[in-house]
């Protein structure tokens, strides 16, 4: 009798345990509003909409303001991981030196990922159209809110070309 008490009371802990964990793990997203989470993709979709338009005028230092200006900024792309700001900035002047290499970028096909007031994760396409050949690819960029600003904390970006 005892040893059933004892597995019952043990299946009990077990249980509370069990939903003390899953309430813990739940998408934070589901703790914001609807209409917290929409601001929030607005405002970084107008963040990707300006890079866009830095981009296609031939200004990469417009560009990388919405990169987390941090020697901490990861960039991943063609296999390899460089750290930091002026990092990424450089590889972009190194591999884009002229306006007619940068051509026009079109990113799109954007699903967001709300983690919560202060984190979240976009993946999306991106699209250069310019004269000789076409380059486009995958990207996923993970936000943070920094001081009160949305930045890009981490850039990977993949090339289809």
């Amino acid at each position: 009798m005892q040893s059933n008490l004892l597995r019952v009371l043990c299946l009990c802990v077990v249980a509370a345990w069990a939903l003390l964990t899953l309430s813990a793990c739940q998408n934070a997203e589901s703790h914001l509003s609807q209409s917290d989470s929409a601001a929030i993709k607005a405002e970084i979709l107008t963040l990707l909409e300006a890079q866009d338009e830095a981009w296609s005028d031939g200004d990469i230092d417009a560009f990388m303001e919405s990169y987390w200006k941090s020697p901490e900024l990861r960039f991943a792309s063609g296999g390899k991981v460089s750290r930091g700001w002026e990092s990424t900035r450089d590889g972009y002047y190194t591999r884009y030196p002229n306006r007619e290499i940068m051509g026009r970028l079109i990113s799109g096909d954007h699903e967001f990922d709300i983690l919560g007031p202060k984190a979240a994760i976009v993946h999306g396409s991106w699209k250069l159209e310019r004269d000789g050949e076409p380059a486009s690819g995958l990207y996923t960029l993970v936000f943070k809110n920094i001081d009160g600003e949305w930045v890009i904390t981490s850039d990977t970006t993949t090339s289809a070309n």
